[in-house]
């Protein structure tokens, strides 16, 4: 523990707001993997019982998705059940403005882990530049050869050591990003077609075309 604690600060200035950079990454690291674990663990078996219950009671399909509102699955599909007697039309426009919203809440701390993967690198490169500095200042020639070895020693070692973090500090940051990515781009493609069987059920139990203007035109013939 004693040599982190001296390897960090061997690595100067820079190594603080990499410090601070790396605990709020893996903060929204931890964040969305728990987020994305639960979804991915649970959304399916949610997505059955909700089409069960939605081909006999719509009420009872509302309950269950109701019930487990922490899922994002979840609150998407409840959003068309708790509709009244809707048009197809309208269904569909409630399922397309709670996919919409999902899909927004699913992007939470991509612009972080972005910043991170570009502010990491230019900090990394900031103590580089600071511990160079530092070489070149102490960098002294005579007839006996260069002297203050030790402080040009710790200036490269802190050049070396803020690269090394800020480099490792991005990499690990884009690597999640990346990740995150993928499970979004499933998982719009899972609300598509959950959304589209929800709409059909919905047509095929529930929805009652009016025979009201054909009436009428036989009554006028």
């Amino acid at each position: 523990m004693t040599r982190i604690y001296d390897t960090f600060l061997a690595g100067g200035l820079a190594m603080w707001p990499l410090l601070a950079l790396s605990v709020v990454t893996l903060a929204c690291i931890l964040e969305r993997s728990w987020f994305w674990l639960m979804l991915v663990i649970r959304e399916k078996q949610v997505v059955r019982e909700i089409f069960a219950a939605a081909k006999v009671d719509l009420e009872k399909a509302e309950k269950i998705a109701e019930s487990s509102q922490s899922l994002a699955i979840s609150r998407f599909l409840v959003e068309p059940l708790r509709l009244k007697n809707p048009t197809p039309e309208t269904f569909h426009l409630a399922i397309k403005a709670a996919c919409d919203k999902e899909c927004m809440a699913m992007r939470k701390g991509d612009m972080l882990l972005e910043s991170v993967v570009a502010i990491a690198p230019l900090l990394g490169i900031l103590g580089t530049a600071n511990g160079l500095f530092t070489v070149f200042t102490h960098l002294k020639t005579n007839s006996v050869g260069i002297t203050d070895f030790s402080t040009v020693t710790s200036g490269i070692v802190e050049a070396l050591i803020s690269s090394l973090t800020g480099i490792a500090v991005a990499i690990f940051a884009f690597v999640f990003f990346r990740i995150f990515l993928c499970l979004q781009s499933q998982q719009m493609s899972f609300f598509s077609q959950v959304g589209n069987e929800l709409e059909l059920i919905y047509l095929q139990c529930w929805h009652q075309p009016s025979t009201q203007p054909s009436t009428q035109t036989n009554n006028d013939q």
